[in-house]
C-alpha cells in the first residue's frame, strides 16, 4: 500500500497535521496504536496561542466543555504561594476529550486511520518509506514522526538521548475538588512538582513528575504520594479531600527533557518526538499543535509546488528551531530551580520580589496567536 503521506502517531501533532493535509486536498494516512478515546499523561492545560488555529480547523471548543484559565500559582515544598495572572491565558481541556474530537475532524476531513496497530519498524528506501506494522507494510514519501515521549521507534533509529536514561516518571489523575476554575498550580516537592487544573465536566487534571527513586524508596505510588507529595499542605489537602476519579492513575516512565532533532532519518518529527518541554512551563499541548501544522505547511508546500525532499527538510528544521528551542532550552534551565526544596524556597522568594521575572518566564515558554 503506497501513500503520500504517512503518520506514525495520533496525538495532537499527528491529529492536526493530518486534518490540515486532508484539508488541502492531500492523500494521508494515520496510524495510532490505541483508539479512541484514551486517557494520556498530560498536564491538560493550553495556551491560548493555538486558540485561533484550532477554531480555524472547526474545532467548537465551547462544546467540548474546555474551561477558560486565566491565572497562575506557585508554591514551594512549604506550601508558599506566588500568583500572578496569565497574559496570554488558555484554556482545560482532557486529552481523552481533545484527541476524540480531532479524530473525528480527521475522519470527516478524509483522513485513512489505522487504530490498535503498532509501527515496528521505518526504513529509509532511495527516495520513500517503508512503514512496518504486524498487519501491513506501507510505502510513504514523506513520514511524519508524531509517536510521543519515547517509544521503540527512538531505539530503532538509534537517537541519542535513548542512550540517556532518564529518572523521571510521570503519574496523572482526575479529580473533583474544591478549586478555582480559572486557575492553574503548580505545586513543588522534594524530587518533583505536580499541576493542578480544570478541565471539562466540573473535573480537575492532577498531574505531577517526581524522580523514580522515590517510587523505589517507598514501593508504591499511594505510599510515594503521603510520603513526598503530601509534605507540601496544597498537596496534602488534595490528596486527603478530592474525590478520586481513576481506579489506578496513568502512568508513564523514562521522561526525557534531553534535546532531540525535529529531522531524524528523513523522518519529520512532531510534537514531544521532537522535543518535550518540561511540565513546569506547562505548554506542551500547544506546542504538539504548532508543530503539527507547521509540519503540514511545510509538507503541502512540497507536493504543491517544489517537490525538492532537501529544501523541505531544511525548512522544517529551521522554522521549528526558530519556533521552540528558546521555549525547551528556558523550560530545561528553569526546572533546575525545582525540585530541591531549598532550590524552590529561593526560586519563589525571588520571583515574588520580581514579578517581572516570572512573567518573562511565561512569555518565553509560550508563543504569539497563529
Amino acid at each position: 500500500m503506497k501513500y503520500p503521506i504517512l503518520i506514525a502517531g495520533g496525538g495532537l501533532a499527528g491529529l492536526v497535521c493530518s486534518i490540515e493535509l486532508a484539508q488541502a486536498g492531500l492523500r494521508v494516512i494515520l496510524i495510532e496504536r490505541k483508539k479512541y478515546p484514551h486517557h494520556k499523561v498530560c498536564g491538560e492545560y493550553v495556551s491560548n496561542e493555538v486558540r485561533p488555529y484550532l477554531e480555524k480547523l472547526r474545532l467548537d471548543l465551547k462544546a467540548l466543555g474546555a474551561v477558560e484559565i486565566q491565572r497562575f500559582r506557585l508554591t514551594s515544598p512549604r506550601g508558599n504561594v506566588l500568583d500572578t495572572r496569565l497574559d496570554l491565558g488558555g484554556f482545560g481541556i482532557s486529552r481523552y476529550r481533545l484527541d476524540a474530537a480531532l479524530y473525528e475532524l480527521a475522519l470527516q476531513a478524509g483522513v485513512e486511520v489505522v487504530l490498535n496497530t503498532t509501527i515496528t519498524d521505518i526504513q529509509w528506501k532511495a527516495d520513500g518509506f517503508e512503514v512496518q506494522t504486524p498487519e501491513a507494510c506501507y510505502q510513504a514519501e514523506i513520514v511524519v514522526g508524531a509517536y510521543g515521549k519515547r517509544a521503540r521507534l527512538d531505539r530503532q533509529l538509534e537517537r541519542p538521548f535513548m542512550q540517556q536514561p532518564s529518572p523521571y516518571l510521570g503519574v496523572k489523575y482526575h479529580v473533583r475538588y474544591d478549586f478555582p476554575d480559572d486557575l492553574i498550580a503548580l505545586h513543588n516537592f522534594k524530587g518533583g512538582y505536580c499541576g493542578i487544573s480544570a478541565v471539562e465536566e466540573g473535573k480537575f487534571c492532577f498531574c505531577y513528575l517526581i524522580e523514580r527513586a522515590a517510587l523505589k524508596a517507598f514501593g508504591s505510588i499511594p505510599v510515594m504520594e503521603k510520603k513526598v507529595l503530601a509534605r507540601n499542605p496544597h498537596l496534602y489537602s488534595i490528596l486527603h479531600e478530592a474525590e478520586f476519579l481513576y481506579d489506578k492513575p496513568e502512568v508513564i516512565n523514562e521522561i526525557s527533557f534531553a534535546p532531540k532533532k525535529a529531522i531524524e532519518n528523513h523522518i519529520l518529527m512532531a510534537g514531544d518526538a521532537a522535543g518535550l518541554i518540561t511540565p513546569l512551563c506547562g505548554n506542551g499541548m500547544a506546542m504538539a499543535i504548532r508543530a503539527g501544522s507547521m509540519a503540514a505547511h511545510e509538507i503541502t508546500g512540497y507536493f504543491n509546488h517544489h517537490h525538492n525532499r532537501a529544501q523541505l527538510e531544511e525548512k522544517y528544521a529551521q522554522r521549528w528551531q526558530n519556533e521552540f528551542s528558546t521555549r525547551l532550552w528556558v523550560g530545561r534551565k528553569i526546572q533546575r530551580l525545582f525540585g530541591s526544596e531549598a532550590l524552590s524556597e529561593m526560586a519563589l522568594h525571588f520571583f515574588g520580589m520580581v514579578p517581572p521575572a516570572m512573567r518573562l518566564v511565561i512569555r518565553r515558554t509560550h508563543g504569539s496567536p497563529f
